[in-house]
């Protein structure tokens, strides 16, 4: 009763302040509104839904960010609480900057929206990428990268149960930036040295303490290579100072601290290998989690995975063993090969001990076409991933996706032979899943076409390329108009007797290959013929099919 008539009292405050101001009175005066919402902007934002639903290359399931630009669209600050996963986006708000959208799902398919968790606010000018963190008492803890200048590392925190409210730290910035992305520091003897203060990663706890890790783009660039690329060999180019190579390659960079509030650097996280990565390659957007034994998740493996980007090679990953408060990386691995269109990972580690992650997957729609459309911003699948018995980094979609599954065809014993390709009707929608078996054969290439039109000016071949061990995708005819023309190249050897299984998915503009849970491949295509025809073919010796069975799938995007 006590509860009961102190609210009354306060709307009855609220009402008596709203009358006293002489101002019409709300039917929602618990809302912070200003004005009334007209019935324009209730026609306008209908006929806006009306039309991203007729848009034929918005995806279907496939998150997409609502509206406005995601470039970049990062995927950021993924947890898992309470039942619900909760993913942050990366966004340019029009007339605010950017800032992190946030929704949530308890299936990993439907999306509810919540309010921007955090924008250009409380000293900074913008929100760029960072993580995710739940403390032991049911916090969320949020690190990101303030804009603009020297400003450094941020914090935001909540405490409600939906997480739809966040404060920034009043210590921002927890780590503060001496340059643009940069911190210059001294070691013992006094010399200067610089370590990284941008693109955050999740937080963790490890005995009690805290720890982050920092990304190392700005340094490589000022101390390291002078610009996006090393420098030319000319008498034009700049000189680097004595000490470059303590700065060139992927770094992450470790602080740590009792209390979130105030950091200490520790050191460099890992050390880089040239046999595996290139000096002119950096460490962004890093996400460090433990791997599980199995796709379901359940017991953690003992080993950890660190997903990041390097700006010019797109996203990659070590995994490796966590001792201490150092890394060290077993093998490492790419998710693009030829540019760097799958980009700026992020994961989390759910109730059942999976771990999931997310990429922005590029537009390269023209800014006009963009402009137009109103929206851009579109992920890859959730894909569950997991360490093999080998050591080395296993993924596939999420089971949860086998919800969407709705009419269902199967084909079996198709023989294909040298040269020819075999044309499989009545297959084909704009939103498909595909899982198709090859059996153990000489063919020096086999694979699928998919996306073909009529006329065949337009497809897209996924295929096997048995003389140099890798998956390939063929985006050259993918599209009349725009998209990146090219054949991206997965390093992928079958061992002897093991069959080829492709699962390939299909959401209007967006094509998604994954192969023997070892190796996946995805693109923006934009089709522009419509068409929708479906083909097994072979090179340099016969092929056979096992079995295909093709699901057309529902949507599951709200619009």
């Amino acid at each position: 009763m006590k509860k009961l008539i102190c609210l009354l009292l306060g709307f009855s405050s609220i009402v008596f302040s709203a009358i006293s101001q002489e101002k019409p009175l709300s039917p929602y005066p618990l809302l912070d509104s200003k004005l009334p919402i007209s019935k324009e902007v209730i026609r306008t934002t209908k006929e806006f839904r009306d039309r991203l639903l007729l848009d034929p290359y918005r995806p279907a399931y496939h998150f997409s960010i609502p509206e406005d630009d995601g470039r970049p669209g990062d995927p950021n600050g993924a947890f898992y609480h309470n039942g619900r996963y909760h993913l942050m986006y990366l966004y340019n708000r029009a007339g605010m900057g950017f800032s992190w959208g946030h929704v949530s799902s308890t299936d990993l398919l439907h999306w509810r929206h919540h309010p921007d968790a955090i924008k250009p606010s409380d000293g900074d000018d913008g929100c760029f990428s960072g993580g995710a963190f739940v403390d032991d008492d049911g916090s969320a803890v949020l690190s990101y990268w303030m804009l603009w200048g020297s400003r450094g590392i941020g914090l935001a925190k909540s405490t409600d149960p939906d997480f739809n409210t966040w404060k920034k730290s009043g210590n921002n910035p927890v780590i503060q930036s001496t340059d643009w992305g940069i911190t210059t520091m001294k070691n013992s003897a006094g010399k200067e040295f610089h370590v990284g203060s941008a693109d955050p990663s999740n937080i963790w706890k490890k005995d009690g303490k805290y720890y982050m890790l920092t990304g190392n783009l700005l340094v490589l660039r000022k101390y390291g290579s002078r610009g996006d690329g090393l420098p030319a060999n000319d008498n034009n180019a700049q000189a680097l100072p004595d000490d470059s190579l303590n700065y060139q390659g992927d770094r992450l960079y470790l602080f740590s601290s009792a209390d979130m509030k105030q950091w200490s650097y520790e050191h460099e996280f890992y050390t880089a290998d040239r046999k595996w990565t290139n000096k002119n390659e950096d460490n962004m957007c890093p996400s460090f989690l433990p791997l599980p034994s199995s796709p379901d998740g359940g017991k953690a493996s003992g080993k950890h995975l660190l997903l990041f980007i390097s700006h010019n090679m797109g996203a990659q990953y070590y995994v490796g063993t966590y001792t201490g408060n150092h890394f060290y990386p077993d093998n490492h691995g790419r998710m693009t090969w030829k540019d760097n269109a799958y980009f700026a990972p992020e994961a989390l580690v759910d109730g059942k001990g999976r771990q999931i992650m997310w990429s922005w997957i590029f537009d390269d729609r023209p800014d006009s076409v963009v402009n137009y459309s109103g929206w851009t911003g579109m992920y890859g699948l959730p894909r569950t991933l997991w360490v093999g018995d080998d050591g080395t980094l296993r993924m596939r979609p999420i089971k949860e996706l086998e919800a969407l599954r709705t009419k269902k065809m199967v084909v079996s014993d198709i023989a294909v032979a040298s040269g020819a390709q075999v044309k499989v009707n009545k297959l084909g929608s704009e939103l498909m899943e595909l899982e198709i078996t090859f059996q153990p054969n000489a063919s020096k290439q086999y694979g699928i076409k998919v996306g073909m039109s009529d006329d065949g000016r337009e497809e897209t071949v996924i295929y096997y390329d048995d003389v140099e061990k890798k998956l390939k995708f063929d985006t050259r005819k993918s599209g009349l108009s725009f998209g990146r023309k090219i054949i991206e190249e997965a390093p992928l050897e079958l061992k002897n007797g093991e069959p080829l299984v492709l699962r390939v998915f299909i959401d209007k503009s967006i094509i998604e290959v994954f192969a023997n849970d070892r190796q996946a491949i995805g693109r923006m295509v934009y089709p522009t013929l419509g068409g929708r025809g479906v083909s097994v073919f072979s090179n340099g010796g016969e092929a056979k099919v096992k079995n295909m069975t093709v699901w057309e799938l529902s949507p599951s995007n709200p619009y």
